[in-house]
Order: C-alpha cells, then structure tokens, then sequence
C-alpha cells in the first residue's frame, strides 16, 4: 500500500506491491489511480526514462499523465529530488514520453491486427456498422488523426444512429490517436484512415493504451492533473 512505502514519491520496484492501486504524483502532489498515471525510472547510465508498460527493474517515480505535468516535473528538477541523487533529464522528456505512449499504442493495435480483432478500409467498416454494433462485435471506432473530414462525420454518424438504436446505450469509443501513417504501420497496409477494433483482449490493451495517450495529450477534464502547490518551487 502507498502508505506503507518509506518514500511515497517512489515505489519499490515493477515487481513489488502489485495490489497497489493508486500512487502519489510527484508534481501534483495528489494520490491517482495507476490508471492515471506514467511511471519513471533511472536507466543504468543515469538517465530518466519512462516505463509505459510499468515492468523496467528499479524503484520508480510516478507522475499524473499528463504532458504539461511531465514538463513542469522537468522544469523543476523534481526528478533529482524525488531519486535523490543526480540523474539526467532530456529538456525533449515530455515530447519523449508522448511519443513511447504513441508507439505503445500503435504496438497494441498490432497486436490486436494479428489477432483477426481489427478491420480496415471505410467500406468494411461501413458495412459492420450498419449490420448494427451489438451484433457485428465492433468495440470501437478509429480515424487517422489526419484523416479527412468528411469520411469521419459519416462513419461517426453510424455511430451514433446505432447508440439511438440501443436499449441500453453505452458510451462507444472513437479514436482518432494516430496518424494515418502510424496505422499504416501497426497494420502492414498503405492509406490506412479508418478501422474497427473487434471485441476481444486485444482489443481491451489497444483501448487501455489510447486512453493514457489522449489524457496525456489533454489533461483530465477537471484540470486536477496539471494542479501544482502554489510552494512547489
């Protein structure tokens, strides 16, 4: 438990205390879920790299997810007081840890492709959205995040007719993470602008991934990420 730790800003290693839930954000100062959080460790050289995947060996320093909240961390050399001794920190860290949280994502769309969890091109998905979600398995809706207006309004509006169709509406999501480039990539095609993610586990890794991406990208609604101690510096 977090209350156990002599040092509550660092945890005892990736494979310690598994049944924690929540840590402290070293920055905000406030506990969040694990959910919600990056953690970070110090390589052997001495240089502070993030651990997406929470499985690099070390104690490590937990921050809200959050890219203005990584930045801010920089700025004021909270890595170095939070280890407790000298460590390197990239100025580029918060573009860094974006672009590990990007390619994690696309990884796990990969993944989710081998599977037989993913269908690609407007048409195809097009036609498992009309045939109604609940029967065709579709867990989710992705756009390239460059990818043309018009063809994501129509596909979201499918969405949309299906979740008025539905006794019980849930919310359905629709990720627009990752370039067009970056799903050509994940899924070995070319012109890659929209996709379906099939139910499965997979697809549940995909979906966990994403959303760590776009909280990082856009704080938490309630701004409580990015909040620093008026006597933090």
């Amino acid at each position: 438990m977090l209350a156990a730790l002599a040092d509550p800003e660092l945890d005892n290693g990736p494979r310690t205390e598994r049944s924690a839930t929540v840590r402290l954000c070293a920055v905000s100062r406030k506990v969040r879920p694990v959910g919600e959080l990056i953690r970070f460790v110090v390589s052997p050289h001495g240089e502070v790299v993030p651990d997406i995947k929470r499985k690099l060996p070390g104690r490590g320093l937990w921050l809200s997810a959050s890219r203005q909240v990584v930045a801010e961390a920089v700025r004021r050399h909270q890595f170095a007081r939070g280890f407790k001794r000298d460590v390197r920190v990239a100025a580029t860290l918060a573009a860094d840890t974006e672009r590990l949280l990007a390619s994690s994502v696309a990884e796990a769309l990969a993944v989710a492709a081998k599977a037989g969890q993913v269908v690609s091109g407007f048409t195809k998905v097009e036609t498992l959205l009309r045939s109604g979600r609940g029967h065709s398995g579709v867990a989710a809706l992705i756009h390239a995040s460059d990818g043309a207006r018009d063809g994501i309004r129509k596909l979201d509006a499918l969405v949309e007719q299906n979740a008025g169709n539905q006794k019980e509406t849930k919310e359905f999501p629709i990720i627009a993470v990752l370039t067009s480039a970056e799903l050509d990539l994940a899924l070995s095609r070319a012109n890659v602008i929209h996709a379906a993610l099939l139910a499965g586990p997979a697809s549940r890794t995909f979906l966990s991934r994403s959303l760590i991406l776009v909280r990082y990208r856009l704080a938490d609604d309630d701004k409580t990420a990015g909040t620093v101690p008026e006597n933090s510096d």
